[in-house]
Order: structure tokens, then C-alpha cells, then sequence
């Protein structure tokens, strides 16, 4: 997926190519030599550009970041008066979105502490809204709090199954099995 930035930008191409990179190599391969040497630049406009290797990878999560919230936006507008709707919509556009960045598992997974430091708030950015959204549903159903926590736990392990499953092909990634997922979050919300 590309991000979007000013058209035909050095920054757009840099940022293009290292998703590819982090796709390719995943994050503890990451070569902004490599990058550079792709997009026919030296290693220094990259660092003109993002600093140094952490702040090139929190751009380019930051850019996902920018993508994957126009898309919750549009899902809450479609279904402004529905939280419950709102909640499996993105909670399925979600397994989308990681199925189309695959890399971005990586970056959530990883457990490091200079990583966790440097990029947790730009991390928790992905999953912040269907946080909330859980906590609005169980709320307007009167949900209590310890409930809520299993929902929230049932639900982001629905997402991140799915993506995983899609992505290494024990699940074949249709429409089909998207709306088995669908179900199987839309059902959660009926269990006690």
C-alpha cells in the first residue's frame, strides 16, 4: 500500500519504497543503504529527510497510520448511528488493512525496548478507535467492565488471526471467509 503524501515527491518515493523494504527484509533486515540505492539518492537524503533509521520507520507508520484513519473515518460516517455496526466494519477493514501491510505485524509484534519506546503511541494508533468502540458498545448495552475486557481480548485476537491465517494461507483470503470473520465478530457481541 503506498502512502500518500505530495504527488511524484522524493519523500512519497522514499516512504513507497521503504514499505517495500520493510515487506521485503521485514524491520530487523531494514536497509536505508538499500533504499537509497533503489530510488537513486545517497544515504544522506534519506537522513535529510527522516533523521536516522527510527525516524524513517515512525514515518512511514506514521503515513499508514494517516491511511488507516481515513478509512475508520469513512466506516463511522456510513454507520454514524450504529456503534455495534461501527465496531465489525472496522474491526473487518482492520484484518484488510494487515493483510495489505503485512510488515506492519512485525512493527506491532515487535517487543523492543528502544522500539516500544520510540514508536508505542504511533503502535497504539492502529487499534486506538476499535479500543473505544468496544467500550461504547459494552456501555450502551450495559456491558460490565469485566465483559468488556474479554470482548475487547475475543475481538482484537478475531483480527489478528484472521490476518495471519489470510496472509500465510491457511485460510484462503475471499469474500467468503472475510464474512466468516464478520460473523464470528458481530456473534461475540450476542455471548454473555
Amino acid at each position: 500500500m503506498a502512502v500518500q503524501v505530495r504527488k511524484n515527491s522524493r519523500r512519497e518515493l522514499l516512504l513507497n519504497r521503504g514499505i517495500e523494504e520493510l515487506n521485503l527484509y521485514g524491520l530487523s533486515n531494514f536497509s536505508m543503504r538499500r533504499i537509497a540505492e533503489a530510488c537513486g539518492v545517497t544515504h544522506a537524503a534519506i537522513t535529510r529527510h527522516f533523521g536516522n533509521r527510527s525516524g524513517y520507520i515512525a514515518a512511514i507508520i506514521d503515513g499508514l497510520n494517516a491511511e488507516w484513519t481515513k478509512r475508520q473515518v469513512r466506516i463511522i460516517q456510513d454507520y454514524a448511528h450504529d456503534t455495534r455496526r461501527q465496531l465489525v466494519e472496522i474491526s473487518i477493514a482492520y484484518v484488510t488493512f494487515l493483510v495489505e501491510n503485512p510488515h506492519l505485524r512485525s512493527i506491532l509484534f515487535l517487543r523492543d525496548d528502544d522500539f516500544d519506546n520510540a514508536y508505542h503511541p504511533l503502535k497504539s494508533q492502529m487499534t486506538g478507535l476499535t479500543q473505544q468502540l468496544v467500550a461504547r458498545y459494552c456501555s450502551e448495552v450495559q456491558m460490565p467492565d469485566d465483559v468488556r475486557v474479554r470482548k475487547l481480548y475475543v475481538v482484537r485476537a478475531l483480527i489478528y488471526g484472521a490476518a495471519l491465517m489470510f496472509d500465510n494461507g491457511e485460510l484462503p483470503y475471499n469474500e467468503e471467509n472475510l464474512a466468516m470473520v464478520r460473523a464470528n465478530i458481530d456473534r461475540e457481541f450476542d455471548l454473555p
